[in-house]
C-alpha cells in the first residue's frame, strides 16, 4: 500500500468517525426559504426551478459524449461510473425541480438523493482515471449505497424528530476533497485530466452563490444566488464533458 492509498484510507476513516462522532444537527428550516419567489406561467419558484434544465441539458449531452463510439475509454467497463454520473445529473434536474417547487424537507430528499449518485460516481471515475480501474470499479456499487444512505438517514432522522445532516454533509466535503487529492497528487491516464480542476472551481462558486442568494436577487430583482447556483453546479458537468470530448489515452490502464 503507497502513500497515498495510506492517506486517502486514513481520510477515509477520518471522514467515516466525524460522520458518527460530531453532535447531530437537524436541517435548519429557513434553509428552504429562498429569495426568489417570483411565480410565472403558473410555476411557483419559476427561476429556481426552471433552472433545473441545465442539469438536464449537461446529462443528456454527457451520457451521448460518455457511449458514443469514438470517446476515449481505454476499457469499456470504464464507461460506468462516468454514465452514472450523468445519470445521476439528470436525475437531479427532476429531484430539485420538483423541490423548488414546494421547498421542505420531504422535497429535498429528493433533490439531495441524485446529488449523491453524481458525486460518489464522480469519485469512482476519477479513481478510474488515475488510480487504478479494477478498484474504481469496485468501489462504485458501495459508494453509492453509501451516498443513498447518508441520505436516508438524514429524512428518517428528521421525521423521528432528530434530524441529523452531518452524515450527509460529511460525505460532500469527502467527495470534494478526494477528488481535489487524487488530481493534485497522481496525474491521470488520460489526457486533459486538469478539467477536474474547474469541476472544483465550478463546486466552490456555486457553494458562494447559494451562501449570497438574497443579495444578488436585490442587486437588480433579476436571478437570485440560489438559480446561478444551479448554473455553476451544472458548469461542473460541463466540464467533465469537455474532458471527455477532448482527452487521448497517455498511458496503460492501472
Amino acid at each position: 500500500m503507497n502513500a497515498r492509498t495510506r492517506f486517502i484510507l486514513a481520510f477515509t476513516l477520518l471522514a467515516i468517525a466525524a460522520a458518527l462522532l460530531l453532535p447531530a444537527v437537524p436541517q435548519p428550516i429557513d434553509y428552504h426559504d429562498f429569495a426568489d419567489k417570483r411565480a410565472a406561467l403558473g410555476i411557483e419558484n419559476f427561476l429556481d426551478v426552471m433552472s433545473n434544465l441545465a442539469f438536464a441539458l449537461v446529462g443528456i449531452v454527457g451520457l451521448a459524449i460518455t457511449l458514443r463510439h469514438r470517446t476515449v475509454f481505454a476499457a469499456p467497463r470504464e464507461r460506468l461510473p462516468y454514465a452514472l454520473f450523468f445519470v445521476g445529473m439528470l436525475l437531479t434536474a427532476a429531484g430539485s425541480g420538483y423541490y423548488h417547487l414546494a421547498p421542505d424537507n420531504a422535497t429535498l430528499f429528493w433533490d439531495r438523493l441524485p446529488m449523491t449518485i453524481a458525486f460518489m460516481s464522480l469519485i469512482c471515475a476519477t479513481i478510474v482515471d488515475r488510480i487504478d480501474v479494477r478498484t474504481g470499479l469496485l468501489l462504485l456499487a458501495p459508494a453509492l449505497v453509501v451516498g443513498a444512505a447518508s441520505v436516508i438517514y438524514w429524512i428518517l432522522t428528521e421525521r423521528a424528530g432528530r434530524g441529523n445532516v452531518v452524515p450527509y454533509a460529511v460525505l460532500q466535503a469527502y467527495a470534494v476533497f478526494v477528488m481535489l487529492f487524487l488530481a493534485i497528487l497522481q496525474p491521470s491516464r488520460y489526457t486533459h485530466g486538469g478539467e477536474i480542476y474547474w469541476v472544483f472551481a465550478a463546486y466552490v462558486i456555486a457553494k458562494l452563490l447559494e451562501h449570497f442568494d438574497e443579495p444578488l436577487l436585490h442587486m437588480g430583482h433579476i436571478v437570485s444566488g440560489h438559480t446561478l447556483k444551479h448554473i455553476a453546479a451544472a458548469a461542473a458537468g460541463y466540464f467533465v464533458c469537455r474532458m471527455l470530448w477532448r482527452r487521448k489515452l497517455v498511458s496503460a490502464p492501472g
